[in-house]
């Protein structure tokens, strides 16, 4: 499996989203608060070159927002 990770906000309706979908599947990630984690936010950055949430990072793809659609193939579900 992809390591996978997401940086995210504790206030953002599509991080909630993306990571209901994960559990959902039983897909293992590891979040990252950018609104505390300020090194976690320097990386998003740095990955997306921007400020949105969330980023979602699959094995060094990088995704910005939440799309089902998109996370779905990116982890071979479908």
């Amino acid at each position: 499996m992809k390591s996978i990770k997401i940086y995210s906000t504790p206030a953002c309706v599509y991080c909630k989203m993306a990571k209901d979908f994960f559990k959902k599947n039983n897909i293992q990630y590891e979040e990252y608060n950018v609104a505390e984690d300020e090194k976690a936010r320097e990386e998003m950055v740095e990955k997306s070159h921007q400020l949105g949430v969330p980023v979602i990072d699959i094995g060094g793809e990088i995704f910005v927002g939440f799309n089902r659609a998109d996370l779905e193939k990116a982890l071979e579900l479908k």
